[in-house]
């Protein structure tokens, strides 16, 4: 068994404190967690560059949001490989 992030062994044992077995437990939670990303933070087309700078620039927080997205994705991906 690899050592995994600290998230990632958070929700590895919430979800093992739930379900008898580690194998089932660890699926569950991965499952979960692409659920969560795919509803908080759906992929999103990039925006639009914008031809000057400007306040409402969408791309900060297109990046903040895929960024987020990327997390909860690495912590399943985590999971699923043990």
């Amino acid at each position: 068994m690899t050592d995994l992030s600290p998230a990632a062994q958070a929700v590895r044992d919430a979800a093992f404190d739930l379900w008898e077995t580690v194998d089932t437990a660890e699926a569950i939670a991965a499952a979960a967690l692409r659920a969560a990303a795919d509803q908080v933070v759906p992929v999103e087309p990039e925006p639009p560059e914008l031809p000057f700078p400007s306040v409402n620039d969408p791309w900060p927080r297109w990046n903040a949001n895929q960024n987020t997205r990327d997390k909860l994705l690495a912590i399943a991906d985590e999971l699923e490989a043990q």
